[in-house]
This record gives C-alpha cells, structure tokens and sequence, in this order.
C-alpha cells in the first residue's frame, strides 16, 4: 500500500495473514474482506488517512475489497492480475485477442489445477505434508515458480529459496492455502479508480471490456515481458507502472467525480503497451 504524495512514496508492506510473519492463523473466517478489513485498521493505526493499495494474485482481490470496505480513504487501487471470467449475456463484441483470451480462461475453469483443488479442499492436510518437509515445500512453491513465470525472467536459487523458507520456517504451509478455502471467490465491488497491468506470462490476462464493466478503469497497461510474479521478475517496470498511475491518473480530487454505485462501472483510462 502506498500513500501517493511524490515521486517517492511511502511503503506499507504487509504480509496476508496465515502467510510468513504473519501467521500462522488459527481460525476460520480469514478471506479477503477480512484482511482488507485489517488492513485498513493498520494503515489507520499508523496514521494514514488517504493511501493506495496494489496487489497481484490474492493481494489484487485483496486491494479491491480494501477499496470497497474503505472507499472514503482508499484514493485508487492498482493490480497486476485481474481475472475476468466468460459472461455470454454481456453483449460485447470482442477482439481475438480478447477471444484468446477468455479461452484460456474456460481451459483453467474446466481443468483446475490440482495444487488449487488441495488447497481448496484439504488445506489441512496438504499442510501437514508441506511442514513435515522442506523438500516437499520447497517442490511445492518451485513447481510454481516454474509455470507461472516468463521463460525469460532470471531469478536465483536464493531468492527462491528465501521465499520456500518463508513458508517452512514459519509452519504456515496450511494457514496459507486455507485462504483458497475461505475465498473461492473474488469481490467484485470496488467503488475507486483501478489501475491495471497486464503481463503477457501470467496464469490468464486480463479482457478489458469486461473488465470495465466491473470496475472504473483508469490505466491499463500490457506488457510483452513478465509473468504472475512481476514484482520479483520485472520490478522495474511495475514499479514504474504503480506509479504512472497513482501520479498521473489518479486525482485527489476523485471522490467528486468517482461513481457511487459499487458496479464502478466509469470512463475507461489510456491503454499502453510496453516490452
């Protein structure tokens, strides 16, 4: 999370809980409007009135649902994955890009990968195999690592297993996979300005028209390079996107003009696309 004040900002960098430092958890009722509820309490704990939030993979439904629980503080939301899922009613003509797409998306439906349907279903019990051995947690996260990146983003043995033993060292193999459990779903209500980066090697990309009948859109952003991981495979160029966004398409002024239906439903933002 982010307070949008400069070139430069301040970071608040916290851990989900049930994940690393901040677990493990031991009860039920931890899915993403609870964290984001959480959140919100800690940013004002710690003295921030207005601030962003961006997040990829549960921090992206996570964010959103912090600008839905928090919208009088939240001043925009910026993620790096945002699954759009088929909607045959919507009436949109569509790219074959777009087409593409949503293919891609009725694959994975219809073919859940296994680690998810586990997690999702057993996250006890998986979690008890995944603590009682590093090499298994380790196999478990690199598998990850292996398909979920872009063939060309270089990251080392010890970044992966400084991000393995975050998991093993703190016995948070099962809390973190019960959140699979607790939140099948996203919240699909975010009534603040979203920013958005599409990065061509993640798990699905995301359909901007449907996207935008969600959501207020103010960025969008395609890149050829990067995949689920971008902040620890392209940085720099989230970084800059997290920016660019928060800087020049956000407003201050926003919560005048911004819808108050929680649809977001709002003027669509400039497209790029960048290697």
């Amino acid at each position: 999370m982010v307070e949008p004040l400069s070139r430069d900002f301040h970071l608040v960098i916290p851990s989900i809980p049930g994940y690393g430092f901040s677990g493990p958890t031991h009860e039920r009722g931890w899915d993403v409007v609870r964290v984001a509820r959480a959140w919100a309490e800690l940013m004002h704990r710690l003295g921030y009135e207005r601030y962003g939030a961006q997040g990829g993979d549960f921090g992206s439904g996570i964010s959103t649902a912090l600008g839905a629980v928090a919208p009088e503080r939240v001043v925009g939301v910026h993620v790096n994955y945002l699954p759009t899922r088929p909607d045959p009613d919507a009436g949109i003509e569509l790219s074959e890009t777009d087409e593409a797409r949503l293919d891609k998306v009725r694959q994975l439906m219809a073919n859940r990968p296994p680690y998810q349907t586990l997690q999702a279903t057993t996250p006890q019990t998986i979690g008890y195999a995944l603590t009682d051995s590093p090499v298994g947690q380790l196999a478990w996260i690199a598998e990850r690592f292996a398909q979920w990146t872009d063939p060309r983003s270089q990251i080392s043995d010890d970044r992966m297993l400084t991000d393995v033993s975050l998991y093993w060292l703190t016995a948070t193999a099962a809390s973190s996979a019960r959140l699979h459990r607790e939140a099948p779903r996203r919240v699909e209500s975010c009534p603040v300005p979203l920013g958005v980066a599409v990065f061509a090697h993640d798990i699905t990309q995301s359909v901007r028209p449907l996207a935008e009948r969600l959501y207020d859109i103010r960025h969008w952003s395609e890149f050829e390079r990067g995949g689920h991981f971008a902040a620890m495979e392209v940085p720099e160029l989230l970084a800059e996107d997290i920016r660019d966004f928060f800087l020049a398409d956000v407003k201050h002024d926003h919560r005048a003009t911004a819808p108050s239906s929680p649809s977001c439903a709002g003027p669509a933002g400039p497209t790029s696309v960048r290697r």
